[in-house]
């Protein structure tokens, strides 16, 4: 990240429709966020360019679709997001779904998405 513009002006802590999520760690080449999703919802259809993740469930099911397959992940599994595959966790619990996701890239931005469905209008 030596050019200015790409320089990562996240928050800590940002609320969204779907839930919450925290930052909890961030260096060199990686991020590691603590995310909340409410019962019910669901991220955006969305790809990333620049950043491969892994996410670890700690409370409640995610269901994953990855490259159009859809993927149950119950609370102490794991699942890796390639670069460049297209992806979404939704809740469909009645309790709040808590996962770790462990960014791995060259550019850790929020802007680094691409959104194909989206339930808040920003697709």
């Amino acid at each position: 990240m030596s050019k200015t513009s790409e320089v990562d002006q996240s928050p800590l802590y940002d609320k969204r429709p779907w839930g919450s999520f925290t930052v909890i760690d961030e260096g060199q080449g990686y991020k590691v966020k603590r995310l909340e999703v409410l019962s019910g919802k669901r991220l955006s259809y969305q790809k990333h360019a620049r950043r491969a993740e892994h996410w670890m469930v700690v409370r409640g099911v995610a269901r994953v679709t990855l490259d159009g397959a859809i993927i149950d992940v119950e609370a102490g599994k794991t699942i890796d997001i390639p670069i460049g595959a297209a992806h979404r966790v939704e809740n469909p619990g009645t309790e709040d779904l808590i996962f770790i996701e462990i960014q791995t890239g060259d550019y850790l931005g929020e802007d680094d998405i691409t959104r194909f469905e989206d339930d808040f209008g920003r697709a």
